[in-house]
């Protein structure tokens, strides 16, 4: 197989170039997704150890699977849903562990003005962990939707593609959590004082990624918001979060 720049070649070209026995080309896969899906697990673990290990977790499968892909769906959602399942297995795992009540979380997005995060980084901290919190109480699925449309920005169609769930569903997860979260946060939002529902953070509860066992990541162009849900389009999620995805594989 004739090399050739990795940066230039499609996901798809280098996923077929690491199952053929280049291995380094997954690395480029890494470098170009390792943000946006840092991103969704740390929103949907809201815990910087638990989202670095999902993430992990997540490559580790994709390099071992790549040979299950088929190729109907674009690498970005395969690898989006693998992320997705690994951060849902764990966030199973602790609901098990923990038995106290579940009250409900909310939507981020609608918070925090971004003219508001440069000026009170002390009061942007609090409201993320106070967030974050909240996002957690929330059954896995519920939240993992969320995170996708509300957070992230997914239009429905291609959230539910990662979550491999009919369109509706993703609908009524995000309905259903919604109303779960607003009752916890509303005073939040009160706060905010604005005609309208404010954006969502502009940054990571606690920053940038740790480092990792994977390459860096690159940089990509920003996606648009969500327009399909029936709620105001959030804005970019996270000055970092610049890839995009366009497909399904795995599961969810």
């Amino acid at each position: 197989m004739d090399e050739g720049p990795y940066e230039e070649l499609s996901d798809h070209d280098l996923l077929a170039r690491h199952v053929a026995g280049e291995h380094e080309a997954f690395g480029e896969l890494v470098r170009r997704h390792r943000e946006r899906l840092w991103a969704v697990a740390l929103r949907t673990l809201g815990n910087r150890e638990d989202a670095a290990d999902a993430v992990q977790d997540a490559f580790v499968s994709a390099y071992r699977a790549a040979h299950t892909f088929g190729g109907r769906s674009a690498v970005t959602t395969w690898l989006h849903r693998i992320t997705v399942n690994a951060c849902l297995d764990r966030a199973r795992k602790a609901e098990a562990r923990h038995t106290s009540p579940v009250e409900d979380t909310v939507r981020l997005e609608h918070l925090l003005r971004p003219e508001e995060s440069a000026e009170a980084p002390a009061e942007r901290a609090d409201l993320h962990r106070e967030l974050f919190a909240a996002l957690r109480t929330l059954p896995a699925e519920q939240r993992a939707a969320l995170v996708l449309v509300d957070m992230q920005g997914y239009p429905v169609a291609e959230a539910a593609r990662i979550l491999d769930v009919a369109p509706g569903t993703v609908k009524s997860r995000c309905a259903r959590g919604r109303a779960r979260l607003l009752p916890l946060l509303r005073h939040l939002r009160t706060g905010a004082g604005a005609a309208g529902p404010p954006p969502a953070p502009r940054e990571e509860p606690n920053g940038a990624p740790p480092p990792a066992t994977v390459p860096r990541p690159g940089r990509e162009a920003p996606r648009e918001g969500n327009r399909e849900a029936g709620t105001p389009v959030p804005p970019q999620a996270d000055p970092q979060d610049t890839t995009t995805a366009q497909d399904g594989g795995g599961r969810a």
